[in-house]
């Protein structure tokens, strides 16, 4: 089977993976040498949605697909690990905002370096027309595909 043929039969969904896990695999084996290798995937799903202000543990769950039971247990996780607080909501009292510590500010620069880095090994081989194309259609595709947009 050439080449053509084969890519041709991935779905889009796969060839938009494929690109994500490579980069996250970079990102993990980034934070695991750095001393941040307690950092999961499932906890890093949690983790990277939480907002400069805070985020409610509701909002972290929905955003990640899981159960806000399984979030609670990941944010408890990071929490022990000195990667979050939780903090009274500035706008309820009754609610708790979970924030980023500094052990986890320390882990997002980490990760950050490591995107940036990988980002410009692509942009590197497609150019920088077809780099700039990437981003726009995949900005427009984020239009139909991204709740939280």
């Amino acid at each position: 089977m050439s080449e053509a043929s084969s890519s041709e039969s991935l779905n889009l969904g796969v060839l938009l993976f494929i690109p994500y896990r490579a980069l996250e695999n970079r990102v993990f084996e980034t934070l695991a040498k750095a001393g941040f290798e307690d950092i999961t995937v499932a906890r890093g799903r949690i983790f990277q949605r939480i907002r400069p202000e805070g985020s409610r543990l509701t909002d972290l769950a929905e955003q990640a697909q899981v159960s806000k039971q399984a979030a609670s247990g990941l944010v408890e996780e990071l929490e022990r690990a000195g990667y979050v607080t939780r903090v009274p909501d500035p706008s309820d009292a009754r609610a708790r905002l979970i924030c980023v510590a500094p052990r986890g500010a320390a882990a997002v620069e980490a990760a950050a370096a490591t995107v940036a880095e990988v980002e410009a090994e692509w942009a590197r081989h497609l150019g920088p027309r077809r780099i700039l194309q990437l981003r726009r259609i995949l900005e427009a595709l984020r239009e139909v595909t991204d709740p939280y947009h």
